[in-house]
């Protein structure tokens, strides 16, 4: 969350008027997908999506998993359980919508089949905010896991004087920010589609620094902590937000019969993962857990670096594919001046220093990513594919057992979204002040 892609719309098709502008908002969905090179329409074979799906579920929400079970203790693991659960029945829902109406091609799409040009609107909106929040929680992570192995570092230009933390979320920044500029980024996801291999690697390292590192595993921990719940349900939700790409994934398969299946398994792998991430890393820290577990790790052992610098590595190679459809939103607003070059980079660059300065600010990421998961992720990947099968299907207008089920599930997502918004906002506040 991971750290994964997204399929995102342009949040100016709700008011396309004409046929060439309808051709151009077409295109801004598509910027992100084409990024991905998995977008090969009835052609990629059952593995390769699979693969596709693993890599959109797997992302940087499992450095986070230890301290959602510590907030909430060995019990919640109940409830990534149930969200993954809810998160795979609402995929199962967006391949139904896409049955229904085969001119869907999009997640927006599916919004706007639904609910019309308004829908459209709510999708687009929900998932570029999405977007923009990752992305400046890959700044956090950069700069928190940075100042860990470098503690150091300090830095002061013209009387300013920077931490070292914060020096390194502007370094990191300016790495990213040519990758920003490129109108081709098709290099760059070769790079992020490693995220399967980095979570297995980061996995891996951890056990390995817990097993023979002298680490140990030797916290019991608590059963239940009704009080971190809310925090520990957020971050759970956090991991299963990469449904925008969903359509997209089944549009490209070959054989659409087996979608459920690679959804089923994608599902599994990742939840075990997950699971298995935050049992390792809250025997390892117990309650103390920070809300990134490679914080923890002791930098002087091998295992430990290798943990780190692969979770290093993977924001750097993505920042640029995540914030791409939102980068060209703004520059579909000033289209006369956007051709030309200077223009154009002006305002990717503008859109950087914005995250640095959010990043700054807001430096929280395990409360920031706890606000990602309660109130974007669980709309966009349990409330909206719900409420749009519902409307697309027509099933709200009777009574069945599988009403019942949809409209258990959206219960159960607005109360995640009120109460994790309120713990998540409560505890950034506290942070700030």
């Amino acid at each position: 969350m991971e750290a994964y892609p997204h399929s995102d719309s342009s949040l100016d098709v709700p008011l396309i008027i004409d046929e060439e502008q309808h051709r151009d908002a077409c295109k801004l969905d598509d910027d992100l997908e084409s990024s991905y090179s998995f977008r090969n329409d009835g052609k990629t074979s059952t593995f390769k999506t699979m693969f596709h799906g693993l890599n959109a579920l797997s992302g940087v929400g499992i450095l986070s998993t230890p301290y959602a079970l510590a907030s909430g203790g060995w019990l919640s693991l109940i409830f990534l359980m149930v969200i993954a659960g809810a998160t795979f029945y609402a995929g199962l829902l967006i391949k139904r919508c896409m049955e229904e109406d085969s001119s869907i091609r999009t997640y927006p799409d599916i919004g706007d089949r639904a609910f019309g040009r308004k829908g459209r609107l709510v999708v687009s909106v929900f998932m570029n905010v999405e977007l923009y929040l990752v992305a400046t929680g890959f700044l956090i992570l950069e700069g928190d896991n940075l100042v860990n192995l470098f503690p150091d570092m300090e830095i002061e230009i013209a009387g300013f004087h920077l931490g070292g933390r914060q020096s390194f979320v502007i370094l990191v920044a300016l790495i990213i920010l040519p990758s920003v500029w490129l109108d081709n980024l098709s290099l760059l996801s070769y790079v992020s589609a490693s995220g399967v291999l980095a979570s297995a690697i980061i996995l891996a390292s951890i056990f390995w620094t817990g097993a023979f590192e002298g680490v140990g595993f030797r916290q019991t921990g608590t059963p239940l902590n009704l009080g971190g719940i809310p925090t520990a349900v957020s971050l759970y939700a956090f991991c299963y937000c990469a449904h925008p790409v969903f359509p997209t994934l089944y549009t490209s398969m070959k054989n659409k019969q087996q979608f459920s299946n690679v959804l089923l398994l994608c599902f599994i792998l990742c939840t075990f993962c997950y699971a298995s991430m935050a049992v390792l890393g809250y025997m390892m820290f117990g309650p103390h857990v920070q809300s990134q577990i490679t914080l923890d790790l002791p930098t002087n052992k091998f295992s430990a670096k290798v943990a780190i610098y692969t979770t290093l590595v993977n924001p750097v190679a993505k920042y640029a594919l995540m914030v791409t459809p939102i980068v060209n939103v703004a520059k579909k607003r000033f289209r006369a001046y956007c051709n030309k070059r200077p223009f154009s980079m002006f305002i990717s660059t503008a859109f950087v220093i914005s995250t640095v300065i959010v990043a700054l600010a807001l430096p929280f990421f395990g409360e920031l990513m706890s606000l990602v998961g309660a109130f974007l992720s669980v709309t966009a990947s349990i409330i909206l594919p719900c409420g749009c099968y519902m409307k697309i299907s027509g099933s709200y207008k009777r009574f069945s057992i599988e009403t019942v089920l949809l409209w258990g599930v959206v219960v159960l997502g607005v109360i995640i979204v009120v109460f994790g918004t309120y713990t998540s906002l409560l505890q950034i506040m506290h942070q700030l002040f």
